[in-house]
């Protein structure tokens, strides 16, 4: 039998602290043939759904692959995006078997807190309550009960740095086709403690999260498992619903999937206090690479605060000042998130000396005023570029108008469009080689790991003070339900919450 299945990308992770909001303008939308052109043979959600709908023999409709950076989304970009996937699920009712998503589950609307749940809704009403949904969610998802009642089948990525995107889309996939088939009817539980985040922010490198994560593999094995998610959460989101979960996708004892997904819960609850990393100042950060030899490869500082992956503004210049301040040479910095300054350099040629002052604009409060620098500029690109590595190898990129000034011994990135530095091509592309550096400074709080770790000659970690701080305390919640961990870290529980 031939299944008709509909499949759509829609994507953002939304610090609600960040003053910016994400239009439609804003979101990198491709429509269907042409995502599936651009992505479908990639490590993309949608090239695991199109492995499926060749080895099922589908009738794929897809509708549109949508991202944006980390900003509560304007109604006006909901309504047009969300809404082109509804209605194309109404128009095709009458023939859908299924229905398979690509979402993050950390999206903040203008007038919801639960972007996902809220599409959910809207496609239900459009469909009706028997079309089996399946989605797929990034692991920092804030998983709310409205998504696990409406959508049947829920699948998160196992990895943080994620690699596993096309793996999760074919996994949910394949779950999706034994609904179609009536061989299963899925349904979702969830369980979560009262926590912002999972004390290590998922990290499934190293750590507790290691343990987990095997545990859900082979709990997967069960009969009548399909599923178990376990998401760290966004502890950016300024929201009712959020935090750690743990999600079983199951048919038949939901006692005994619930007793699982608790006791893993619970550990996550009981690790709390278990950080292994250390988020040093950048003044500390600066000490160590004025003093570090390459033989082995290049220091990595990664600016956890302020990575814009996460939601922020990606201009804090603390660490670049400390780094500045100490004389650090033979070193590479970025991105740095400027348009203004990089307008300004494109005004110039390579080899100009120039003064400006560069990054700071945004918000100065979190990570630092503008700095007055002077250097030379050597490159001036309209910031192009394809990955290379894990993440996001062959897909295309623009950092917009882009250049590299040179200040002093660093070579800084100077960016006009926002994103996470988490592939060697974000810098070779502009003609630095991170590999040939003793020091090279990026904003980034896990993903870059999967691309510069095999360069690293060491890594260390620092909080410049910007909005993604590991000091949760210092951002102004006023939503979240309290008490939670770890602004209220006295608190005590017996059980995670259902």
């Amino acid at each position: 039998m031939t299944f008709t299945v509909l499949t759509a990308e829609f994507s953002t992770e939304s610090n609600t602290f960040n003053k910016n909001r994400v239009d439609y303008d804003a979101f990198h939308c491709l429509l269907g043939d042409n995502a599936v052109k651009e992505r479908g043979d990639a490590n993309t959600e949608l090239a695991g759904f199109g492995d499926c709908a060749r080895d099922y023999s589908w009738k794929q409709i897809h509708v549109l692959s949508a991202s944006a950076d980390c900003f509560v989304v304007t109604r006006d970009a909901f309504d047009r995006l969300g809404g082109a996937i509804v209605a194309a699920a109404a128009e095709h009712k009458a023939t859908l078997d299924g229905i398979l998503l690509g979402l993050h589950g950390a999206m903040v609307t203008e007038f919801c807190e639960d972007g996902e749940g809220e599409l959910l809704d809207r496609l239900r009403a459009a469909v009706g309550p028997s079309i089996p949904i399946a989605i797929t969610l990034d692991p920092h998802a804030n998983v709310t009960p409205k998504m696990c009642e409406l959508a049947n089948i829920v699948v998160s990525d196992k990895t943080y740095p994620h690699v596993e995107m096309r793996k999760v889309g074919r996994q949910a996939g394949d779950i999706l086709q034994r609904a179609m088939k009536g061989e299963i009817r899925p349904r979702t539980l969830r369980v979560h403690p009262p926590m912002l985040r999972e004390a290590n922010s998922g990290r499934t490198d190293v750590g507790p999260m290691v343990d987990r994560i095997a545990k859900a593999i082979a709990y997967e094995k069960e009969p009548g498992v399909f599923a178990v998610s376990i998401n760290s959460g966004f502890g950016c989101a300024d929201i009712r619903e959020v935090g750690p979960t743990v999600t079983v996708t199951y048919d038949g004892n939901e006692a005994k999937h619930r007793a699982f997904a608790e006791s893993i819960a619970d550990d996550i609850w009981k690790k709390r206090f278990d950080i292994i990393d250390y988020f040093m100042p950048v003044e500390e950060a600066a000490d160590i690479a004025k003093g570090y030899k390459s033989d082995k490869g290049p220091l990595i500082i990664a600016d956890y605060a302020d990575n814009p992956g996460a939601g922020a503004y990606g201009d804090s210049t603390n660490l670049l000042k400390a780094l500045l301040d100490a004389g650090i040479t033979d070193a590479a910095f970025g991105p740095m998130f400027d348009p203004e300054t990089a307008k300004q350099l494109h005004r110039h040629k390579a080899g100009d000396h120039v003064k400006v002052k560069l990054g700071g604009k945004s918000d100065p409060r979190f990570g630092g005023t503008p700095l007055e620098v002077e250097g030379e500029v050597r490159l001036i690109s309209d910031g192009s570029y394809t990955g290379d590595g894990p993440q996001i190898g062959g897909l295309h990129f623009s950092w917009g108008e882009t250049a590299v000034l040179r200040v002093g011994g660093i070579e800084i990135l100077v960016v006009s469009g926002g994103g996470q530095m988490l592939d060697l091509q974000q810098f070779r592309a502009f003609g630095i080689d991170p590999a040939a550096k003793t020091v090279v400074a990026l904003k980034s709080q896990q993903h870059f790991r999967a691309a510069f770790e095999p360069i690293a000659g060491k890594i260390i970690l620092c909080d410049s003070g910007a909005l993604c701080t590991t000091h949760l305390d210092k951002l102004p919640y006023r939503n979240v339900p309290r008490p939670i961990f770890p602004i209220d870290r006295e608190m005590k529980i017996e059980h995670a919450e259902s």
